[in-house]
């Protein structure tokens, strides 16, 4: 019964990495940051790098009624924040998803994200021939104060 109840949680716990087996597309260092228990959006980061040209075209997750693309880009002397209906991701090089720039934002939360749970993700990604991926991932949810480190 050890053996079996060892082997269930092993198979568990690999997912999000068979996930990404044969993809294309790596994800590093994906977070989300925490919410105040009445809030109800959520920003989510992450570094994405693609071995073939592909575009990031939409993001769901169970924890949101829906999930956005966003940029965030300066207008004249202010910051604007809109959606995008895609993310660009050239071959071979690092996207970065992060405050001030592209991110995922989810909206109409069903719930308070609380540091320390993990949030699943499922990332759509289409290559240049229009052929679609989902990339599973599970999410860290990282403190209100938490800032990630730079990317390289």
């Amino acid at each position: 019964m050890k053996r079996l109840l060892a082997l269930a949680l092993a198979g568990i716990l690999s997912v999000p990495a068979l996930a990404q087996v044969g993809s294309n597309v790596t994800v590093s260092a994906p977070w989300i940051r925490a919410t105040v228990p009445q809030a109800k959006v959520a920003g989510a980061f992450m570094q994405l790098k693609s071995a073939r040209p592909a575009r990031l075209v939409e993001v769901k997750s169970p924890v949101a009624g829906r999930v956005e693309l966003h940029q965030m880009a300066m207008e004249g002397q202010t910051m604007r924040m809109r959606a995008v209906e895609a993310i660009d991701l050239p071959a071979g090089q690092t996207v970065n998803l992060a405050s001030g720039g592209y991110h995922v934002m989810l909206f109409d939360l069903k719930q308070q994200l609380k540091e320390g749970e993990q949030v699943p993700l499922t990332l759509v990604v289409q290559d240049a021939a229009g052929k679609r991926e989902n990339i599973a991932l599970s999410v860290p949810v990282k403190a209100l104060t938490y800032t990630a480190p730079a990317a390289h």
